[in-house]
């Protein structure tokens, strides 16, 4: 078994990834034609994103929208970060919400949430020492 990819179900997926591309530099691999799924150079996992159209089509009963529910979502997307207040900083002037600025945590590692414009919840960390 192996985690091949996370799938998140936005609203615009063009949008996911031009946001993505700018907050946290994260190359663009792909976007179909559809403009329904696309998927960023994340290293050995894939962070991807799905129209909510195509949620509606892979799940029969519906399925909670990020992009307009009040609250974040139980889950987030960690990335690391030696500087966190930088990429903190970047993701709000282009649009991202602050859930928590940076915090110093006891551990000694550094770490923000954020709430994208497509309502996906984001850590920010610095790398763990040990």
């Amino acid at each position: 078994m192996k985690f091949g990819y996370t799938i998140i179900y936005v609203p615009d997926v063009a949008a996911s990834l031009t946001f993505f591309e700018r907050a946290f530099g994260f190359p663009r691999r792909f976007l179909h034609e559809s403009q329904t799924y696309g998927e960023l150079d994340t290293g050995d996992t894939t962070l991807s994103f799905a129209a909510h159209e195509l949620g509606s089509m892979n799940f029969s009963t519906g399925h909670v929208e990020a992009s307009s529910s009040p609250k974040p979502l139980g889950m987030e997307v960690a990335f690391v970060t030696e500087d966190v207040a930088a990429a903190h900083a970047q993701a709000i002037s282009l649009g991202a919400t602050e859930l928590s600025a940076p915090t110093a945590k006891p551990w000694g590692q550094v770490v923000s949430y954020l709430r994208c414009p497509d309502g996906t919840l984001v850590e920010l960390c610095t790398p763990m020492h040990g």
